[in-house]
């Protein structure tokens, strides 16, 4: 296909645009499902590999927080060299990761390959909604990024389904597996249905600026979980603190200083791209910090299987794809930042429906606080992108992609951390009188925390 550049005009046709939307979708559902996929072989893995909570959540977090951290930097060097080269290289890392990671008899390892995922996603993300934002025209251009964002909020629902799927017939390994088979796929779509878009104006990399920022949020999501486990006051957690203070430092001061920052600070004045960036924040980290413990309520306390509790939770994709997509049609009644208000709000009761559930409780309250919570992803999700995107000019919206997928993953690092902290310390807090058991079965207990 004819390469398009973010200064000019795409000029690709209506049917060139759906080829453009069906491959960023599905490799946006490749890495957004990885996020939410493996949450229900959870038990599974406790299981097979001996984990306990801590390494659980570094399982499921240790590919988020790789993403988190990378995003931006890898979003930058897409916009320099080539989005759609960038996107292909990540599908092929992100698939040898998955595939590597089937074969993984140790948490150590499972979380390395997690890892190694993790950073095939960061090159494959950024490109996904700047390719869109790139190539569409400026009026149809929101249509494109109501699409990519329903597919966001319903790609952890998809790969949580398909998981469900694997899981009834096979072990979690299947999952990797799977993901492999599906990134091959999309290197494949992307290669034929998507054009090269780039930054032209040519600019020195950042470097400062990407290590400050790719330390400073690694080092959060270590605090936050180690902080449960190892104590907030041990030498580690206070280091990565600091480290992380530092890093965040860093990076205000370089970006303050040099012509051309990674990510320039004088954006977070811009009031659309303020509040886009704490919508999308604030809404990943309640999405993602519900699906780490909501399947665990499903799969341990309603003993769903792992089929049953992801269709527990299609509700949510049911309502969010549709609501999506109408809400251009809603904004350009009540306004952006009203729609943005609602969604949150509706996220937020939505969570606290679900927060008063009891183990007698059973489906039809879950299921209610599904709902509400669903509409206010599909509201907030797309305004929260919306927001960012429009806020920057034609020739930003590599910076704009960037900025949106960081804050999602972020935000997503942050949810499974917070909330993988709590459900570990609320089940060491809640254990038993183990005094009457043997000291072996004991220790095991205690260890299972």
């Amino acid at each position: 296909m004819a390469e398009a550049d973010d200064a000019g005009s795409p000029l690709i046709s209506r049917r060139a645009q759906r080829g453009v939307l069906f491959a960023m979708c599905l490799a946006l559902i490749l890495v957004v499902a990885s996020v939410s996929a493996l949450n229900l072989a959870l038990p599974d893995l406790a299981v097979d590999l001996g984990a306990d909570n801590t390494a659980l959540t570094w399982i499921a977090d240790g590919y988020t927080v790789a993403l988190a951290a990378l995003v931006l930097p890898l979003g930058a060097i897409g916009d320099r060299y080539g989005r759609k080269k960038i996107l292909i290289v990540g599908t092929m890392v992100f698939g040898v990761g998955s595939l590597a990671a089937s074969f993984a008899d140790t948490t150590s390892a499972l979380i390395g390959w997690r890892v190694v995922m993790g950073i095939g996603a960061a090159m494959i993300m950024p490109g996904t909604l700047s390719t869109i934002t790139a190539t569409f025209p400026p009026e149809q251009r929101n249509r494109g990024v109501a699409i990519w964002s329903g597919f966001a909020a319903a790609g952890a629902i998809i790969g949580m389904l398909a998981a469900g799927s694997l899981l009834e017939r096979w072990g979690w390994q299947s999952i990797f597996i799977t993901s492999a088979a599906v990134a091959a796929v999309a290197a494949v779509a992307a290669a034929l249905l998507s054009p090269e878009t780039r930054d032209e104006a040519r600019h020195r990399f950042d470097v400062v600026g990407a290590v400050a920022t790719s330390v400073a949020v690694g080092t959060l999501v270590f605090a936050i979980i180690e902080g449960n486990d190892q104590g907030w006051n041990t030498v580690p957690v206070l280091l990565a603190a600091a480290v992380c203070i530092a890093g965040f430092t860093v990076y205000a001061i370089q970006g303050l200083r040099t012509q051309h920052p990674l990510l320039d600070p004088h954006l977070f004045g811009l009031p659309g791209f303020r509040a886009g960036a704490v919508v999308v924040l604030t809404q990943f980290m309640a999405i993602f910090g519900f699906f780490f413990v909501g399947l665990q309520y499903l799969q341990l306390i309603l003993d769903y299987s792992p089929l049953t509790a992801a269709v527990a939770l299609i509700p949510v994709a049911a309502v969010v794809l549709p609501t999506a997509a109408l809400t251009p049609r809603l904004v350009s009644v009540i306004g952006l930042k009203l729609v943005m208000v609602i969604g949150l709000l509706l996220i937020a009761g939505g969570l606290v429906v679900v927060s008063r559930l009891t183990p007698d409780s059973g489906y039809p309250p879950f299921l209610l606080g599904l709902i509400v919570a669903g509409l206010g992803i599909g509201l907030a999700s797309s305004t929260g992108t919306s927001a960012i995107v429009g806020s920057l000019s034609q020739n930003k919206q590599g910076v704009a992609s960037a900025m949106n997928d960081t804050t999602r993953e972020v935000g997503s690092a942050i949810g499974i951390a917070v909330m993988g902290s709590v459900f570990s310390s609320q089940y060491s807090e809640h254990l038993p009188d183990l005094s009457r058991l043997p000291e072996p079965a004991a220790t095991a207990v205690r260890d299972s925390a």
